[in-house]
């Protein structure tokens, strides 16, 4: 099963501030961070995230309801932060696009529950960019 892992605690995600856009008051945007391979979640695992552990997170709902609701709520996603975190941000509706495609190219199939198939999810989230 394809997995994205993400930095839990008993508060919640590992979120951070974005280093590369702000809001309309100039305040950096608020993300939350995750990753693709659990080591390298577990190597950020440390300082204010040293109690946080890499928990596994399925695509289709990483999509479906993370990058969704993180949209909705004007978040941005950190990918594949190091240690010294530095990383990628992204809008999560970019990120489904990429991961779209991604899957896509390799001819990978994923279930979704609030989508017929990852070319419909594809199709609503490009009709929102427009």
């Amino acid at each position: 099963m394809e997995t994205v892992i993400g930095l839990e605690s008993e508060d919640g995600f590992a979120t951070s501030s974005s280093n590369n856009y702000e809001d309309e008051n100039k305040n950096p945007i608020s993300m939350i961070c995750f990753w693709s391979e659990k080591a390298l979640a577990r190597a950020c695992s440390k300082d204010g995230w040293k109690n946080y552990t890499p928990t596994e997170i399925p695509l289709s709902e990483f999509l479906e309801n993370w990058c969704v609701g993180m949209d909705n709520d004007g978040l941005l996603l950190g990918t594949n932060f190091d240690q010294n975190m530095f990383g990628h941000e992204i809008e999560p509706l970019d990120l489904i696009l990429e991961i779209t495609a991604e899957l896509k190219s390799s001819g990978k199939k994923l279930e979704l529950q609030k989508f017929e198939n990852i070319e419909d999810l594809e199709k609503q989230v490009k009709a929102i960019l427009e």
